[in-house]
């Protein structure tokens, strides 16, 4: 793995009094990068029939499923009433995950992934993970939290730093329609905000993860403020909208974090439950398998700093979940 490109390179069993360390503790000192019916159906059987399902192929059956599924372009809802409606939505369904299935088959996915629910009408209730409370932790703070509290079988996916700017990733992704939320360092982005506007266009949600990925806790109040308020400036400036969603580096902070991060709009602090590499997969818990609402990280990284692409890693972690019988559903959706 790459060194931090900085000098605050910490171990955590010397971290700050009062910072609290929702991180992994065998690392520390390093970061981690880290339009019809007919169209479709004739496209999926000649992928069939062929055996293969080649790039345009798989990009045009991938934008005609997101076009059924009530994207813009999508046709108008037929009449018929409730059952009209939810006859046509399963339709919408079924293309979508057909379509999926092409594309699974181009990039190389052991299994085709599966769909993710409809997401809840109300999101849920967020806490502060026990453990990872802070001095003088109250409701006003944003919540700290490894796991969305949900029965839906669904795990979210996201993607830390900003390193590594793989073209293929963005496409895979949306061919796939597999949703994942980026949380950006700007000196490892500055050099391409355009990569990430890119991204932003599929659906991406962009997340805070600092400026320069300093450990947060060895920090002061003003320093934290310049850190986090800074890249929300950055990130509101380059993409047009303030996150309100914030991992800090490492996944240490303390209060002052906190309270700097609600300050300029950050409503949660979302950390992870395992974390995902193109060879394998590190986990929070003994149980060492996903659980409904876990939030998985990985970095964008390439094969300069492990061994793998980034299509490497989809593939090896959508394996992963798609074994066990999870989706991977939008965080925003549940947060």
């Amino acid at each position: 793995m790459q060194p931090v490109r900085q000098k605050d390179k910490l171990a955590m069993n010397g971290r700050e009094p009062g910072a609290v360390t929702g991180g992994r503790q065998r690392v520390r000192g390093r970061l981690r990068r880290g339009p019809g019916y007919a169209v479709l159906a004739a496209l999926l059987v000649a992928a069939a029939a062929s055996g293969c399902a080649a790039g345009d192929d798989a990009d045009t059956a991938a934008r005609s499923a997101k076009a059924q599924a009530g994207q813009p372009g999508a046709p108008a809802e037929p009449a018929g009433g409730a059952l009209g409606t939810r006859a046509a939505q399963a339709e919408r369904a079924r293309l979508a995950q057909a379509a999926r299935a092409v594309a699974a088959k181009k990039w190389g996915l052991a299994t085709t992934p599966l769909a993710a629910p409809v997401p809840p009408a109300k999101k849920p209730h967020l806490t502060t993970r026990k453990g990872f409370e802070v001095s003088g932790q109250d409701d006003s703070l944003p919540p700290v939290f490894t796991r969305v509290p949900t029965t839906d079988k669904v795990v979210f996916l996201t993607m830390d730093d900003g390193d590594d700017k793989d073209p293929e990733l963005l496409k895979m992704m949306s061919e796939l329609n597999i949703p994942y939320s980026a949380f950006l360092t700007d000196y490892l982005v500055r050099d391409d905000y355009t990569y990430f506007k890119d991204a932003q266009s599929r659906g991406t949600v962009l997340g805070n993860h600092t400026l320069n990925h300093r450990y947060l806790p060895g920090l002061s109040h003003d320093e934290q403020k310049r850190e986090i308020c800074g890249q929300q400036d950055i990130l509101q400036e380059q993409f047009g909208k303030r996150p309100r969603l914030f991992r800090p580096p490492y996944g240490n902070y303390n209060t002052d974090t906190l309270k700097v991060a609600k300050s300029c709009g950050i409503t949660a602090v979302p950390l992870w439950e395992a974390e995902a590499f193109p060879d394998h997969m590190e986990w929070r818990e003994e149980d060492r398998k996903l659980h409904p609402g876990d939030i998985i990280l990985t970095h964008f990284r390439g094969k300069a700093d492990w061994k793998g692409s980034m299509p490497d890693l989809v593939r090896s972690v959508m394996k992963v979940i798609t074994d066990q019988g999870y989706s991977v559903a939008r965080l925003e959706d549940y947060v």
